[in-house]
């Protein structure tokens, strides 16, 4: 009996031919290696989550088109040559192998997917998360709807996109804050200045997680999203209350339980702030409880 003919599609995809996972996979990893950046720093500029970045380039998920989209504005190749197509970045020359060519610059600042979520991260801050529509977004980011939905298709894919920005330059600005501090106390006393809404930007991330525990509450994939965040927020508190213990600059109390009543303490005091007037608590008043609040319950006698 002769062998059944295999179909010359799952041939190509077998060996991993032009536009299979494989392909592609190969490709957005030379994209990566010309941008000289790690894989999550890269997954941050394109707005993507680094584990679904890391399952795509290893072959146990596809790339979406709007996810392809956001990398070649990224790395400024077509989006067809990611796909397998011979010609290079912008329908020029295809790449030579072992690297992709890459836009010197893109207007927007950053490209247009990294507009569309800082835009619609002010948009949130603004008006509030249900009120921010695409049109709002688009005319915002001096575009139209189609470009919007070209890198994000709907509105959830966008949201949860602008809340991970959000949360990734949250993190990133707290590690900045404590890298030269001299001692687990010090950190701690960066984390609560840059926790403290002084500042417009820090005015407006307030007013975003202010949104997001009303998503968490209701048990949205964004809330989920920002349930998990604010999980690695209480342990980052807790890890620097650990090594102050340990160094001797607190009482040796509980770290996840401290952390846990300094984390409340802090959200209840900014949440006075975001809503009060003039005569009401200010951010002054806030950083005095806080600081009180250490020295009463962390510093040792």
């Amino acid at each position: 009996m002769s062998p059944t003919p295999v179909p010359e599609e799952r041939q190509r995809r077998d060996r991993g031919g032009p536009g299979t996972p494989g392909e592609v996979a190969a490709r957005v990893r030379e994209v990566i290696a010309a941008a000289g950046c790690s894989r999550r720093e890269f997954a941050r500029r394109i707005v993507m989550d680094p584990s679904k970045l890391s399952r795509s380039l290893g072959g146990t998920r596809r790339f979406t088109a709007a996810e392809l989209a956001r990398i070649a504005d990224e790395a400024g190749v077509d989006a067809g040559w990611l796909l397998g197509a011979a010609p290079g970045p912008r329908g020029g020359p295809a790449a030579p192998a072992g690297r992709a060519s890459v836009r010197p610059a893109a207007p927007p600042e950053g490209g247009r997917p990294l507009q569309i979520v800082r835009e619609t991260v002010r948009l949130i801050a603004e008006h509030g998360f249900h009120a921010v529509r695409i049109a709002d977004i688009a005319a915002a980011c001096e575009t139209s709807t189609a470009a919007i939905h070209y890198h994000f298709p709907g509105r959830a894919e966008l949201l949860e996109a602008a809340v991970r920005w959000c949360m990734d330059e949250d993190i990133a600005r707290r590690a900045a804050r404590i890298a030269g501090a001299a001692g687990a106390h010090e950190e701690l006393a960066q984390l609560l200045e840059l926790q403290t809404p002084r500042t417009e930007q820090q005015r407006r991330q307030w007013r975003v997680w202010l949104d997001l525990w009303a998503e968490a509450a209701r048990s949205t994939a964004v809330g989920r999203l920002h349930t998990d965040y604010y999980r690695q927020w209480r342990d980052t508190v807790a890890d620097v209350l650990r090594r102050g213990v340990d160094q001797g600059a607190f009482r040796p109390v509980d770290p996840a339980a401290a952390a846990l009543r300094l984390t409340a303490l802090i959200d209840g005091l900014a949440s006075q702030v975001l809503a009060s007037g003039p005569e009401g608590t200010t951010a002054d008043d806030m950083h005095a409880a806080l600081l009180a609040h250490v020295h009463t319950e962390l510093t040792p006698a």
